[in-house]
């Protein structure tokens, strides 16, 4: 099992598009083990983002993602970094997938209302700037038998 961070940006909470995207994700049978609402600071953005830096996107994608509140959020299921990714789309609304969170609800290159971490490293890194230890839970799921093939006594 494998986590995951998931920011619903700003355009995300303005467009009230929050719990249509949670419940994709919810749907598709990620346990949802961290939640909350915020509003990023542009420290944190500059630390979040930093990978970007340099380039001509980065001073617009901090003002944009601190522009306002929005939702973080860690997933928790098998493939989860890869499975939420193909679920988010295309970095750009224009060019993602029907079918797809950015391809069904945006347009726009900039804003694309969500931020998927893209891999395990990446993950912990940032689900350690927004959340602390004990903001996480772990918890059983009851239907994970039902979300899985579980009949060799292993998630398949």
């Amino acid at each position: 099992m494998e986590r995951t961070l998931i920011i619903l940006k700003p355009d995300a909470v303005q467009r009230h598009l929050v719990g249509k995207i949670i419940s994709r994700f919810e749907e598709k049978g990620f346990q949802v083990t961290g939640l909350k609402m915020t509003r990023i600071t542009e420290a944190m953005a500059r630390k979040h983002y930093a990978v970007h830096e340099g380039k001509d996107f980065f001073k617009p994608l901090i003002r944009y993602i601190s522009s306002g509140p929005l939702i973080v959020m860690v997933l928790k299921g098998k493939d989860a970094i890869e499975v939420a990714r193909k679920m988010m789309g295309s970095t750009f609304g224009s060019k993602a997938e029907s079918g797809t969170i950015r391809g069904d609800y945006a347009v726009s290159t900039r804003f694309n209302l969500v931020h998927g971490s893209d891999s395990p490293e990446t993950a912990e890194k940032e689900i350690s700037i927004f959340f602390k230890k004990e903001e996480l839970f772990d918890y059983n799921l009851n239907d994970l038998q039902w979300i899985y093939d579980m009949s060799m006594g292993d998630i398949v």
